[in-house]
Parts: C-alpha cells; sequence; structure tokens
C-alpha cells in the first residue's frame, strides 16, 4: 500500500510540471511562416504592381493611424520603386493637404507637392498618444526592418548563405493575418486588447485592420485579407529599404570585379615565381664585387 501511495505522488510530481510545461509552450509565439518575395535573394527585384497596390492598402487603412514620415512623394518616382512617373507623383501628392506658412508667416493649408513628405494623421505625438489608448502608433517608414524575430539555430547560419533579410516583412504579413476572435482556453487577455498569436504575449491593441473586399484593386489581384497583407508587407519593404535593387546590382559588380581581380592577381604570382620554380640556381646570392658599378 505504501509503496502504491509512493508511485503516485510520484507520478503526480512529474506530470504536474510536465503538464504545465505543455501549456506554457502551446501558449508560445510560433515563427512566421517564410514567405516567397520577388525581392528576395542576391538577384531579387521589386514587383511595381504589387508595390502599387501596397501603396493603396496603406492609403486606404494604414494612413489613419500610422504616418510614413520618412518617405517624400517624389520618391514614388525613382527608379527601382513603384514605376510611377514624376507626373503621377505629383498628382498623387496634390491629394494631399499640407500645413504650411505663407509669405506674410500666417499658417495656412495647400496641396502637397512632389518635394512634400507624407503627413502624420496627427498633429504631434501627444494626440497621437491620446488617439490611441496613450500609444501612438510606430512610424511605418522603416518598420519592414526594424520589426524582426530570432529563427534560432541552424537557420540564422543558413540565412548568411542563401542571404535570408525578410523576417521583418515575414513578420508584418503573418502578424496581419494571426487575428483570431477568441483567444485558446487558458489565455486572458488585458482590456482592449486582441488575441493575435503572431504577436508578442498575443495581446495586441490595434484591432484587425483588414478585411477580405474592403481595399479595391483594379488590377484582378484577389482582394483577400492574405493578398492585402503582402501587398502592403512589400510596400513597407520599399519604403524601408528604397535602394534595394541598386545595392544588389553594385554588390554583384563588386562581386564579379573581386572575381576578375583574383584571376589577374593568380596569374600575376604564377608569371612572377615561373622562374623560382624552375630555375632556382639563378637566384644564388652572388658576391658584391660581381654586380657592374655605376
Amino acid at each position: 500500500m505504501k509503496n502504491t501511495l509512493k508511485i503516485l505522488v510520484l507520478a503526480a510530481a512529474i506530470a504536474l510540471p510536465a503538464a504545465a510545461f505543455a501549456q506554457d509552450h502551446a501558449h508560445e509565439t510560433p515563427p512566421p511562416p517564410k514567405q516567397k518575395w520577388s525581392f528576395a535573394g542576391p538577384f531579387g527585384k521589386y514587383d511595381p504592381g504589387q508595390l502599387q497596390r501596397g501603396l493603396k492598402v496603406y492609403k486606404d487603412v494604414c494612413a489613419s493611424c500610422h504616418s510614413l514620415s520618412m518617405v517624400a512623394f517624389r520618391n514614388l518616382a525613382d527608379p527601382g520603386g513603384l514605376g510611377y512617373s514624376p507626373a503621377q507623383a505629383a498628382a498623387l501628392a496634390s491629394e494631399y493637404k499640407i500645413k504650411d506658412i505663407d509669405d506674410s508667416g500666417q499658417p495656412i493649408e495647400r496641396n502637397g507637392r512632389v518635394a512634400d513628405y507624407f503627413p502624420s494623421p496627427f498633429p504631434n505625438e501627444k494626440a497621437a498618444q491620446a488617439a490611441n489608448g496613450g500609444v501612438a502608433p510606430p512610424d511605418m517608414s522603416t518598420l519592414a526592418k526594424a520589426r524582426t524575430y530570432e529563427r534560432g539555430f541552424p537557420w540564422f547560419v543558413i540565412d548568411v548563405f542563401t542571404q535570408y533579410q525578410e523576417q521583418g516583412v515575414d513578420y508584418i504579413t503573418a502578424l496581419l493575418q494571426g487575428y483570431q476572435d477568441s483567444p485558446p482556453a487558458g489565455v486572458t487577455l488585458p482590456p482592449g486588447n486582441f488575441y493575435n498569436k503572431y504577436f508578442p504575449g498575443h495581446g495586441i491593441a490595434m484591432p484587425p485592420p483588414l478585411t477580405d473586399q474592403r481595399v479595391e484593386y483594379t488590377d484582378g489581384a484577389p482582394m483577400t485579407v492574405e493578398q492585402y497583407a503582402k501587398d502592403i508587407s512589400a510596400f513597407l519593404m520599399w519604403t524601408a529599404e528604397p535602394h534595394l535593387e541598386a545595392r544588389k546590382r553594385i554588390g554583384m559588380q563588386v562581386v564579379f570585379f573581386l572575381i576578375v581581380l583574383s584571376g589577374l592577381l593568380y596569374f600575376t604570382k604564377k608569371k612572377v615565381w615561373h622562374d623560382v620554380k624552375l630555375h632556382p640556381e639563378k637566384l644564388t646570392p652572388r658576391p658584391p664585387t660581381e654586380y657592374p658599378r655605376t
């Protein structure tokens, strides 16, 4: 009887920590799924159509809360980006109202110009905090580079060779699709928070921003949450690294140059040391008296 009791106590002692461990791991944040991007890899390029759709998602959904303070309207016509002409960039800029000061020093509101930056939805940070429960929404200019996650071993080693740099866009895409109507059993969220399985801690104050058919596409792309999430993520990758294509092109040119230079150095070395290998006797030191005098 005593032995049976000891066995039961031991089993309970093992089972309770194991159950707690399983419960904790059930609520851990899963890694975002890896997506396929046109700009991934050393030869990757942006898809102008996708970037234009992402800009539309930003304008129709994200711009009401999130700023884009580091992007000027003229950047929309830069090569290697959205593919807009200067006239199209100017037309889009004119849709915005910019607060400015006239020649007499009086505050005015005018149409945007290509030299202007995307205006903030709030006049200042205090107003942004007051409108969003005390926390100002982050600026989205460099969000795709600022947001990342740990992929763990051996992936971080493999990423060095595959040039995987899309952790940020993978995370944003997963986050926008990670909302659930109700949290799993045993998960309690702070008041006003929504459950998102990819957000650290799972409680996020931002309500689900995307729904199917919310943003109208005119190029035939699916108007679904999944497509919206990928398009806005790609657009944010461009805002964070608008010169990505130029960087990769210059990088490949440098690699090609180094390969050619290495070949030239190798054959130069072979030429210089050719006599040393075949005629070492010619390199025997001579006494100073044998050297010609000038």
